[in-house]
């Protein structure tokens, strides 16, 4: 099965963010852990298995960690930085690449947003306006 990494990537970084804010920078701590916090909602304990298999990788766990503290502490452009360390681990390794995908729920889209007052949504049913003095 050929995985497309960056894809990949992509599709773990909202669940990977979610436990990095769900847990700040105790994330490390915590996907070391066994226990898995009985209020952690999908998002969270799906990123905290995620990471957990992750950072099991020897060669590529340290810069990941380190991209999971920027990301803990807010730093610009992180979270683009933990996606690159994460596609770098997943084409470096096929297994790793094909267990992660297999983790994510099927179909999963991603949606992203760029720039001032753009929208994100998977699905949009209706009319959305953005801009300064709107009064729609």
């Amino acid at each position: 099965m050929d995985v497309d990494v960056a894809q990949t990537a992509a599709a773990v970084l909202p669940y990977v963010t979610g436990a990095v804010a769900a847990y700040g920078v105790s994330t490390l701590e915590k996907v070391r852990s066994t226990v898995v916090d009985q209020a952690a909602d999908a998002t969270v304990g799906l990123g905290h298995r995620l990471l957990n298999r992750i950072l099991r990788r020897d060669e590529s766990r340290e810069v990941i960690e380190g991209a999971i503290v920027d990301v803990a502490a807010g730093e610009p452009d992180s979270e683009e930085a933990l996606r690159l360390q994460i596609r770098k681990a997943l084409a470096a390794d096929p297994e790793l690449a094909r267990d992660v995908l297999g983790m994510l729920p099927a179909g999963t889209v991603a949606v992203n947003a760029s720039g001032e007052r753009s929208v994100a949504a998977q699905t949009i049913s209706g009319t959305v306006i953005t801009g300064d003095n709107n009064t729609r």
